[in-house]
């Protein structure tokens, strides 16, 4: 039987030619920015001692290349997925079902791997669970336990519709760095106040 708490991550990342296109930082190159951040996720999630395995799913030909320190990942052409949540069905379907799945957005910066466990310890009690983001409107994480069909509804509005799709809230603390994802300069400027991760930082800095 496989571990319960052996989770597999899939993480979608935009080629980063298209990826952020809301992000603007003056004096900082948005494509240099948006792989950063994206590793950075990529990187805490890797980290997480209830991950076993980490799937990026990418159309970016030299993302590989910039994660080769990253241990323990696997990547999944996004192919013809049109879609974010196209994209992590295909990671879903690589991954399998016999150990529990969580798809995590791949813009979470400032991500610390000890609080994704603590999202993925909850997740084990339940069928299927939803991390809100810090507005509350959206998701950062969806989870199914082994043997569980996956669903997920990412997009505008998606915390909502996750709970219709009957994702149970895991609880997490209102200032998990797990909350934090970044779309805009504000956005990032929150995530740069709790500790951004190291490739972002250098980007920035």
């Amino acid at each position: 039987m496989p571990d319960p708490s052996s989770w597999v991550v899939v993480v979608p990342v935009k080629a980063t030619t298209r990826g952020k296109s809301r992000l603007s930082v003056d004096g900082v190159h948005r494509v240099a920015l948006a792989r950063a951040i994206a590793l950075d996720t990529v990187a805490a999630a890797a980290s997480c001692p209830l991950v076993s395995q980490v799937i990026v799913v990418t159309d970016e030909a030299t993302l590989p290349l910039h994660a080769a320190d990253i241990p323990g990942l696997r990547f999944v052409p996004e192919g013809e997925a049109r879609g974010l949540n196209a994209a992590i069905a295909a990671g879903i379907d690589a991954a399998g079902d016999r150990m529990p799945r969580a798809a995590l957005l791949g813009d979470v910066p400032a991500l610390r791997g000890d609080d994704l466990a603590v999202a993925l310890r909850a997740a084990s009690q339940v069928e299927r669970g939803v991390v809100a983001d810090a507005e509350g409107t959206g998701s950062t994480l969806v989870t199914a336990r082994a043997g569980v069909a996956w669903r997920s509804a990412f997009g505008e509005g998606s915390f909502a519709a996750h709970r219709a799709l009957g994702c149970e809230v895991l609880e997490v603390p209102r200032d998990s760095t797990l909350r934090r994802d970044v779309d805009t300069a504000e956005q990032l400027r929150e995530a740069r106040g709790i500790g951004l991760g190291a490739r972002t930082t250098a980007v920035l800095e």
